[in-house]
């Protein structure tokens, strides 16, 4: 494994320990306007990343099927998507919407919402790692910079994520440090999840454009079901539908600029 790609699978990481930080600067409670905005960008960022850095890559190395290249990138994400929902039915957590719980357990309010954030960081490590994984095999097309943009990209959207998600620790009366801390702690997932995808990848090279395509279900998941309705509730949802399209801008340009 090259330092390029260990440094990939870190940046991620260390924007959700950013966005964690902001407990010692913010108060406890992040106000709705700017909480909207936060979102939006962060769903704009995940919805262009799923598709220049995940999906056309898929649908690229799958031309040699010809007019069944679609094939790949259509059952990987709808894989990803159900793998996501599983996930999310079996996992007890609170739910970013409303704070709606998930299933029912006998954890504590604080303890779901550290899974919420756990749950989260999942297919994004995976996005990461799956990138890697085709740039490393070098039969996905995928070129370093390309690999870069996309940790680059996560980043940025776990900034934003890593404050909304650890925000609400601190409001549950956790101190600033322990809210830090499992802030940090739930942005390891990202790494792992990346280094695992990479191992197992490596062992199935064949099957690259369905793991493309597998991360960009699993993102567009948390998009739709986690991002979108927090963004576009009650009023002034213009504000997260403005930072949506600059960090679906954002995330194009790192892709063709870097790509």
């Amino acid at each position: 494994m090259t330092s390029d790609t260990i440094l990939g699978i870190i940046i991620p990481f260390v924007g959700t320990s950013l966005g964690a930080a902001m407990v010692f600067i913010l108060k406890k409670n992040i106000s709705e306007n700017l909480q909207k905005i936060l979102t939006g960008f962060a769903a704009g960022v995940m919805v262009a990343a799923s598709f220049w850095s995940l999906l056309q890559p898929a649908l690229e190395s799958s031309e040699a099927m010809g007019k069944l290249s679609f094939v790949p990138a259509a059952v990987g994400f709808l894989i990803g998507v159900g793998f996501l929902l599983l996930l999310d039915e079996v996992t007890p957590h609170m739910h970013f919407n409303k704070q709606e719980e998930g299933p029912k357990s006998g954890l504590k309010r604080t303890t779901k919402l550290i899974l919420a954030v756990t749950l989260h960081n999942i297919p994004e490590g995976m996005a990461v790692g799956v990138v890697y994984a085709g740039f490393l095999s070098g039969s996905a097309g995928i070129s370093s910079a390309g690999a870069l943009a996309l940790a680059l990209g996560i980043a940025i959207q776990n900034f934003p994520e890593g404050a909304i998600v650890s925000m609400p620790l601190r409001a549950e009366g956790m101190d600033k440090g322990r809210t830090f801390l499992f802030g940090v702690l739930s942005g390891v997932v990202e790494p792992i999840a990346a280094l695992v995808t990479i191992l197992a990848a490596g062992a199935v090279v064949p099957i690259m454009p369905y793991l493309l395509a597998f991360a960009a279900g699993a993102m567009m998941y948390v998009v739709v079901e986690e991002l979108i309705p927090e963004m576009s509730e009650g009023a002034h949802s213009n504000l997260g539908t403005i930072a949506f399209s600059l960090g679906f801008v954002l995330m194009m340009i790192l892709d063709v600029a870097l790509g």
